[in-house]
């Protein structure tokens, strides 16, 4: 397994993975400045179309989801059957979609796979005069959860200098603000947070382990098995697992 290859974690990933905040949602909607029903959105890095179909629920004039991955895309038309939203095979770098179609851009849990140049330059292209961009992950709280705690300190046990690349929490987001107003096109940088809470079966809190492209890749199957063997000891028995998650969004208009 390679970094960012969700080759083989796209079923558990559309069926476990969780939402975004509600709230995150409605605010970005409402932040384009045009009636809901007359905005055309594309999601990039679109995965099994968790965030796309979010942006569907608000009633969108279109929604195009792109996604590069043959598995996550085909999860995505299945999740996705019956709601208008079409499918395509692209990159954030090259979507292949027409100059100047779309009111909103999105990439949800999947801007630091990308090229930030090259993406943004490409956000640019397909993005209509004051259309906006926004991207947003959701990381887990697990600070609020004494049990989520002691599960996080299981991986570094197993592997003390593990170094997560994909939580919404650092790398990328810790300078993205700085990035995006480096921009010369792009204005209007506004950030965006929410919180909310999921009850999970032991079995969808696995399932959602499982989905996890980067630490399978640093732990390795070994070790990834073993810390699944962990989680499922510590959580047999219990009927739900609180967790709570916060959705953090970055937010910028086209010029």
């Amino acid at each position: 397994m390679k970094h960012g290859d969700f080759t083989g974690l796209a079923r558990d990933y559309a069926k476990f993975r969780p939402g975004y905040a509600p709230a995150v949602a409605d605010a970005v909607v409402c932040f384009v400045g045009k009636d809901a029903s007359s905005i055309d959105a594309a999601d990039i890095g679109a995965g099994t179309g968790i965030w796309t179909r979010a942006l569907v629920e608000r009633g969108l004039h279109s929604v195009v989801a792109v996604e590069p991955n043959d598995d996550m895309r085909r999860e995505g038309i299945s999740s996705s059957a019956g709601t208008g939203v079409t499918f395509s095979k692209g990159t954030a770098e090259a979507t292949g979609l027409p100059d100047h179609s779309f009111d909103l851009v999105s990439m949800a849990s999947s801007f630091h796979w990308a090229d930030f140049d090259r993406a943004c330059d490409e956000f640019q292209r397909i993005l209509r005069q004051g259309g906006l961009f926004v991207a947003l992950w959701n990381p887990r709280l697990i600070e609020v959860n004494p049990l989520l705690v002691e599960i996080e300190a299981e991986i570094a046990r197993l592997k003390p200098d593990i170094r997560r690349v994909s939580s919404g929490r650092s790398g990328l987001t810790e300078r993205l603000n700085d990035l995006l107003r480096g921009r010369r096109n792009f204005t209007d940088i506004l950030y965006l947070e929410g919180r909310h809470t999921i009850s999970q079966t032991p079995e969808q809190y696995l399932g959602a382990w499982r989905s996890v492209n980067d630490l399978q890749v640093q732990l390795g199957p070994e070790l990834f098995r073993q810390f699944l063997v962990t989680v499922e000891r510590r959580t047999a028995g219990m009927t739900a697992i609180e967790t709570t998650y916060m959705t953090r969004a970055w937010v910028a208009r086209s010029v």
